[in-house]
């Protein structure tokens, strides 16, 4: 499915926001379910956080991972890469991040950054980003053969919602440093973004890598989007196996 940020929906929102929080509690325990459950079976989990800068990626890791066991996932960052890091091919980086088996990885940024930020600075040739579709199709499809699961999330927000982010953010003492001169030089090459973003989607959205577009106005919808589809993609590849999900009501009544 050729999929466009043009046709997100970005009004979007939770009719019932005093229901957010029996919503959030209900489905981390589900996603708590599903990471013992992998464990167990030795099946890892890869999910992959892309978006326009202050989209809520952060906030919808940090619900997303709030009740997990916090020694089966580990969240990176990414920013550019080092010196040395330019020295070996552009995924080099992150397969040495990958999670093993049985355990979650979750990027805050991406190896998508070749056909994003380094395609537009000019940090990669076109031969060199035009050619990274390949080579990230290939190296994800490497990951799903071998037991693990790949979902990859593309938070939106609106250039409106966006503004009024960062504006909150320069008066936030909490939140001040997430704002940098890079966000606002970013802001003036939105429209560039967002043709890049159509491309990636169009060239590398697979039904065994998909691509899971989020619109993100509305932070906690966004938030209770992400839990939703993650828990979703992971029982239907949990079946794809050949394995039942044990479901988290059965777990409650052995504790009880």
């Amino acid at each position: 499915m050729n999929q466009k940020i043009e046709n997100l929906q970005l009004d979007k929102h939770l009719k019932n926001n005093k229901a957010y929080k029996k919503e959030l509690k209900k489905l981390q325990l589900e996603m708590l379910n599903i990471q013992q459950f992998l464990f167990q079976n030795n099946i890892g989990i890869i999910i992959a956080f892309e978006g326009m800068d202050a989209a809520g990626k952060g906030g919808a890791i940090k619900r997303l991972t709030e009740r997990l066991d916090p020694r089966g996932f580990v969240v990176h960052p990414i920013a550019a890469p080092k010196e040395h890091e330019l020295r070996h091919n552009h995924l080099q980086r992150f397969w040495r991040k990958l999670p093993m088996r049985g355990s979650i990885g979750i990027f805050d940024r991406t190896w998508y950054g070749r056909v994003l930020v380094e395609r537009i600075e000019g940090f990669a040739t076109k031969d060199e980003w035009t050619r990274a579709y390949d080579e990230i199709n290939q190296f994800e499809k490497v990951l799903t053969d071998d037991r693990y699961i790949l979902i990859k999330f593309w938070i939106h927000i609106s250039k409106d919602e966006q503004l009024a982010r960062f504006k909150a953010r320069e008066t936030d003492p909490y939140k001040y440093w997430k704002l940098t001169d890079e966000d606002w030089r970013n802001r003036d090459k939105w429209d560039l973004y967002v043709k890049a973003a159509d491309d990636l989607f169009k060239f590398t959205d697979k039904k065994n890598a998909p691509w899971i577009l989020i619109e993100g106005n509305d932070k906690k919808y966004a938030r209770i989007r992400v839990l939703k589809e993650t828990i979703e993609h992971c029982e239907h590849e949990i079946e794809r196996l050949g394995l039942k999900l044990t479901k988290p009501e059965e777990i409650l009544l052995k504790i009880k």
